[in-house]
């Protein structure tokens, strides 16, 4: 019997599949982590599952993440976005990936890569966790909230340490798969499961 972490039982095959092949396996590439940034902003007072089933309409309205186009965006594309009902229509988190776009941006010109800014958070390698429940896992950190100032004072919207945290799982920042998950070794390795 395969053993995954508890929220991720006895949901969609979709959600499923995002556990065991997506969340925690290092992100290294700076454009998947924009879009990973941009979704989780998406997320904030939604299920993740919510996200998931919209992520490929959000690749498609958002010209693929293309930080590039997207500063373009002017109020007749913020339009065409709150009218496109395979995202979620809010306007605030609509604006915040034209802002996040233009920061993206900044911090790639300012730094070796946007990667390399984000992980050194962590040190530049995952934190391996020893998570035995869901309710074990916090939903902040002192590395998130560090973040989360950082970016903030960059200019980027909905990156709250709560949001932070969650983007860190999801991009292998962090381990958190608990113990008893199938998953929880082969995360733990890290870097050798680079997304990249």
């Amino acid at each position: 019997m395969c053993i995954r972490c508890e929220w991720a039982t006895g949901v969609d095959a979709l959600y499923s599949r995002y556990h065991d092949e997506e969340w925690g396996v290092p992100i290294r590439d700076d454009q998947r982590l924009f879009e990973m940034l941009i979704l989780e902003g998406a997320q904030a007072g939604l299920s993740w599952v919510t996200i998931l089933r919209k992520r490929e309409n959000y690749r498609k309205a958002f010209d693929g993440f293309d930080a590039g186009k997207i500063i373009h965006y002017d109020q007749t594309r913020i339009e065409l976005l709150m009218a496109d009902s395979g995202i979620v229509r809010n306007r605030l988190k609509i604006g915040a990936a034209v802002t996040n776009a233009r920061a993206y941006l900044d911090v790639k010109d300012h730094h070796t890569s946007f990667s390399d800014f984000l992980w050194a958070f962590v040190g530049g390698h995952t934190i391996t966790n020893s998570r035995k429940r869901l309710s074990d896992i916090p939903a902040s950190t002192k590395e998130s909230t560090a973040m989360s100032k950082s970016l903030q004072k960059k200019g980027f919207k909905f990156v709250g340490p709560t949001i932070c945290y969650a983007f860190m799982q999801a991009a292998g920042m962090v381990n958190d798969h608990t113990v008893d998950c199938f998953r929880y070794a082969a995360v733990g390795r890290g870097d050798q499961n680079s997304i990249q």
